[in-house]
């Protein structure tokens, strides 16, 4: 039973292979795919007059200017003017009071003082002495002997007051004291002179004519814009085959790292396409490039970012000089997510970021 589904195979690819114009003598384990021959074009600068040449005439207004003027409103005259009186103002000294003594009454002053007046004057009495006591007489009145005794006189010491000093006048000096007046004193009379009175001038404004009006011819020039248009010089269209490594023509990663929501390659993003699909697109081969979101976002816009990424790499690649009917780009949001992390499912970012990714593969050209 296998043999026959294994002849009816190859009897069927046969059949395909005659129909779709397969390669000739193709090479086992090899893949080919169908390209076309690019038309070759070559880029010319073609100069086109936009605008001719012409003349234009420019009108300049006259041109004024302001000038002022002096002039004589009244003329000088004389004038009689009465030069009043000088004054001047002096300041006079008066005594205001007379210098004055002024006496001190000094009074007497008294010192103590005594004096010794004799109230008895001096005497003396005859006195008999006492008997002798180695007297041998039996007379009382022998061994005795008669004496003048004297009697002091006797004084009485009266206390005195003397007068020391006597009542006396001491001046002293009371000063008097100036004030000052102001006075006005003229120091000249009232004269007259005569002044010049100066004449007065006044202004005005005139506008005079510096430059009349006039006219200048000018040459406009022509424009010209170069105009960059394509010359056809090998027509392509025609069918070949090529021969392409067979894992190519499967959904093969493009390890670009899209930033979340954008659709903006990065400078690293462009080297890995300037690497791995520019080398394969020189070869002719036509490319598919799909790009797809993580679930995060509404279903809407991650089709629309997805749709965005695949044509920034498109865009790319046209413009380092891709043909355009050699790539198709297509984007499938979140429909087509490599693991569980589906909307509710909790995810690692590494997950997430598995499924932000950009895919291609090498495909016919119809």
């Amino acid at each position: 039973m296998k043999k026959i589904l294994f002849t009816g195979a190859l009897l069927m690819f046969g059949a395909v292979a005659f129909s779709q114009d397969l390669p000739e003598n193709p090479e086992p384990g090899k893949c080919y795919v169908r390209c076309k021959t690019p038309e070759v074009w070559k880029n010319e600068n073609v100069t086109i007059e936009i605008a001719p040449a012409y003349k234009k005439i420019v009108t300049y207004p006259a041109e004024y200017k302001t000038v002022t003027e002096r002039v004589l409103v009244k003329e000088a005259d004389k004038r009689l003017v009465v030069v009043p009186s000088v004054w001047k103002t002096e300041t006079e000294t008066y005594t205001a009071k007379e210098d004055a003594n002024k006496l001190r009454v000094i009074n007497a002053t008294f010192a103590p003082d005594s004096q010794v007046i004799e109230t008895k004057a001096a005497s003396a009495v005859w006195e008999m002495s006492e008997r002798a006591p180695d007297c041998e007489s039996s007379d009382p009145n022998d061994c005795r002997y008669w004496c003048y005794k004297p009697i002091p006189a006797q004084f009485v010491t009266i206390p005195q007051t003397k007068l020391d000093a006597d009542a006396s006048t001491a001046p002293s000096k009371v000063p008097g004291y100036t004030k000052t007046y102001t006075k006005r004193v003229m120091v000249s009379g009232p004269t007259t002179r005569t002044i010049d009175v100066p004449a007065v001038y006044g202004s005005i404004k005139k506008t005079v004519l510096v430059k009349d009006a006039w006219q200048e011819e000018v040459t406009v020039a022509a424009k010209y814009r170069t105009v960059t248009k394509e010359v056809l010089i090998n027509k392509g269209g025609l069918t070949t085959w090529k021969e392409v490594e067979c894992e190519l023509v499967n959904n093969t990663p493009l390890p670009i790292i899209w930033n979340l929501g954008s659709a903006t390659l990065t400078n690293g993003a462009k080297r890995i396409i300037d690497a791995r699909l520019l080398p394969i697109l020189k070869d002719g081969v036509a490319v598919a490039i799909e790009s797809h979101t993580d679930m995060r976002g509404t279903k809407e816009s991650n089709q629309d970012l997805s749709e965005r990424r695949a044509q920034a790499v498109t865009n790319y690649l046209i413009s380092k000089g891709v043909n355009p009917s050699q790539l198709t780009g297509n984007g499938f949001g979140e429909r087509r997510l490599t693991n569980r992390c589906a909307d509710g499912v909790s995810c690692t970012e590494a997950e997430h970021r598995a499924n932000r990714r950009t895919t291609f593969r090498i495909i016919n050209q119809k």
